[in-house]
């Protein structure tokens, strides 16, 4: 897209860095020619694009960035296959200083550039060989499987700066492959068929962290690790022998309901817990975690699914909603606060996630404890997921009741999931529901499922930047004035936790108003991103707030005005607040005829070539770039997204004069809907 290429024979890819780097050596490492890069760097700028040639080894990692640098400012492999018996020092020695020691220089050179831009996508190559073995290539397989271990911890590392690391696993026509593939196939595997891969890895867009994928012939397929339950093959104070392997071997290798493993901490749990049953128990006959849950826990989800808590009821009155307010960042400061925080408020109102805190009881109180099929270890209880959704606002006092369900329980492995269902009613009427994801930590591997249809989804993020970004500060004390609300987790006195106490109310204030009533529900899921602006430390890693769509009241329009009118009243607003950003991307000026009856009764100009930009009523001095004639009705139709714009053109319904491409822009404009 920024006519910018980038081409690498080593195994490292740096986004936005045009720099083709390639010794010119020969397939066993040795020579050296500056014919490979100079024609790679010449077909890039035959297509327009940028490239500058390095033609030193990976090993001089410092210099081959500093290439990039010098020429943009930001930011080749051999093989010597041998069998293993005839491999001698200086056929791995090579092998691993360009593959492994090489990816490593480069990438260490790159690190603390792009950890200053808080920006970097790295892609290392690894091989087949690497991830199967293969005849003959012992030290070209061992250094490409070190480049995946390289990568994932890179990964980790990486994240907190937004520097993400993926590793591929190319099957491409090269010099490499020439010498032992027919002509015919390599031809058919172009790298034009793995480039595109690596782009999209390489995207800013893109979020894909730690990924392993194979690739070839136009076909991507990504791979995981999976793990068997295995078998505890030992007793307490008893040797473990290889005869006890030997009878469990079947069952060590059966990887029906494999776990699939995706960090060091999750395998470390499996050791773990089954030193926690030999202290406790002295016998484990099952797989590790299953272990460590019959000793802390005993679940039985055909016992437990369906099964109904007591029923809690909470009395409150304007004091709680206040408290609840204060705790998850409310303040006199703003005065758009000022409806939630003092009683005597013309539109005082009960935030809506408040909602959580009737049904908390449910949880908090013991209940779980009566449910048959769940003999759980509490002190190992994580609150985890949340939805919750309201179906009239909150009242700001009274007295709610809330009657709870086990929804499902599901096996994670390492720990159990259960899934509860609590609806809160206000006398007869239903007010709101709660799913709560329950984690018992060490309380998996009873052979359960690990999804559930009952589970609230999330929904997918939209691959775009954020609508908005906003940037809030937490008091010392807020995660205990948070806590008198009901949350009465020892954990959460912690003043570390204010930290991960989400603001759901910014999204209210953004795109709603303030107004509770729009508010339709929550969900941890991927639309949310938050995090500590001092350590760039996240802490949601994401959720999304549902909102009811907003109607327009017909009270204006019979009283004379035009709907069209508060549309472009909210568009002054954004102008006002997004002015200088409207200007640099629009570049524009829009005229606007509105018609009612088929005459013209409103005339607007937005201004977004001069300036801040502007909006003007009434007639323009200046000349607009591209008018559009439409009635009242209409607009509204296309701005609320019921009316699809080119229909409208090519029936008639809106009329362009001038540059009619400019109408495009349009969008940047009234993107928006909700708040439109």
């Amino acid at each position: 897209q920024k006519k910018k290429a980038l081409v690498s024979d080593w195994p490292l890819v740096l986004a936005e860095t045009p720099r083709v780097n390639d010794l010119g050596g020969n397939v066993k490492g040795g020579g050296k020619s500056s014919a490979a890069a100079d024609k790679v760097v010449e077909e890039i700028r035959a297509k327009g694009g940028k490239a500058v040639a390095n033609y030193d080894s990976v090993e001089d990692g410092e210099k081959l960035i500093q290439t990039a640098l010098d020429a943009f400012g930001r930011i080749g492999e051999i093989l010597r296959d041998r069998t293993f018996a005839r491999t001698s020092d200086l056929d791995w020695d090579l092998i691993h200083r360009v593959h492994l020691r090489g990816s490593f220089m480069v990438t260490r050179a790159a690190w603390n550039h792009m950890k200053k831009q808080k920006f970097g996508r790295i892609i290392m190559t690894t091989s087949a060989a690497g991830i199967y073995g293969n005849f003959g290539q012992a030290n070209y397989s061992a250094a490409k499987l070190g480049l995946l271990g390289l990568a994932n911890t890179l990964a980790i590392e990486g994240r907190k700066y937004n520097i993400f690391c993926n590793t591929v696993a190319p099957l491409a026509g090269s010099r490499l492959t020439e010498t032992i593939m027919p002509p015919d196939i390599v031809e058919s595997l172009k790298p034009e068929y793995v480039a595109p891969l690596v782009l999209w890895l390489c995207h800013e867009q893109c979020q894909e962290n730690g990924g392993l994928f194979e690739v070839g012939a136009g076909w991507i397929g990504k791979l995981r690790w999976e793990r068997s339950q295995g078998r505890t093959v030992r007793q307490k104070n008893q040797p473990m022998t290889p005869e006890a392997v030997r009878d469990q071997w079947d069952k060590i290798c059966d990887f029906t309901d494999a776990a699939k493993i995706t960090n060091i901490q999750e395998s470390f749990q499996s050791c773990m817990n089954v030193l926690s049953q030999l202290d406790s128990e002295g016998e484990v006959n099952a797989n590790p975690t299953a272990a460590a849950a019959s000793v802390t826990s005993a679940i039985n989800p055909a016992e437990a699914v369906g099964q109904k808590l007591p029923p809690t009821t909470f009395s409150f009155t304007h004091t709680q909603c206040i408290l609840y307010a204060l705790g998850v960042g409310m303040s006199t400061k703003d005065p758009d606060h000022l409806r939630f925080l003092y009683e005597g408020h013309q539109d005082f109102s009960c935030l809506p996630t408040f909602g959580v805190i009737p049904s908390q009881a449910a949880m908090m109180d013991g209940g779980l404890s009566s449910i048959p099929g769940l003999n759980i270890d509490f002190t190992q209880v994580l609150h985890g997921e949340q939805y919750l959704e309201l179906y009239r606002p909150l009242p700001t006092s009274g007295k709610l009741t809330s009657e709870a369900t086990i929804a499902d329980v599901l096996d994670k492995g390492s720990g159990a999931v259960i899934l509860l269902d609590v609806n809160t009613y206000s006398g007869d009427e239903l007010v709101c529901y709660n799913q709560f994801s329950v984690f018992v930590v060490g309380a998996g591997g009873f052979g359960g499922r690990r999804t559930s249809e009952k589970a609230k989804a999330p929904v997918p993020p939209p691959k775009r930047a954020p609508d908005a970004v906003v940037i809030d500060s937490t008091t010392r004390d807020q995660a205990a004035l948070y806590r008198l609300s009901g949350d009465w987790n020892p954990l959460h006195i912690d003043p570390s936790f204010a930290k991960c106490l989400h603001s759901f109310s910014h999204v209210l204030k953004q795109f709603a108003d303030n107004d509770p009533s729009r508010f339709k529900a929550i969900k941890a899921s991927n639309h949310l991103h938050e995090q500590v602006k001092e350590t760039d430390a996240v802490v949601l890693a994401g959720a999304y707030v549902d909102l009811h769509a907003t109607f327009i009241s017909t009270s204006f329009v019979q009283g004379g005005g035009l709907q069209s009118e508060l549309v472009f009243a909210e568009i002054s607003r954004r102008i006002k607040d997004l002015g200088p950003e409207l200007v640099k991307k629009v570049n524009a000026v829009f005229g606007w005829e509105i018609t009612k009856d088929g005459k013209n009764v409103a005339e607007w100009t937005i201004d977004l070539k001069n300036g801040s930009g502007s909006l003007h009523q009434g007639p323009y001095s200046g000349k607009a770039d591209v008018t559009i004639t439409v009635s009242d009705e209409n607009f509204m139709e296309v701005v609320q997204g019921k009316l699809n714009p080119q229909k409208a053109f090519f029936s008639g319904k809106l009329k362009v004069r001038g540059n009619i491409m400019l109408s495009q822009k349009l969008e940047v404009i009234l993107k928006d809907h909700a708040r439109l």
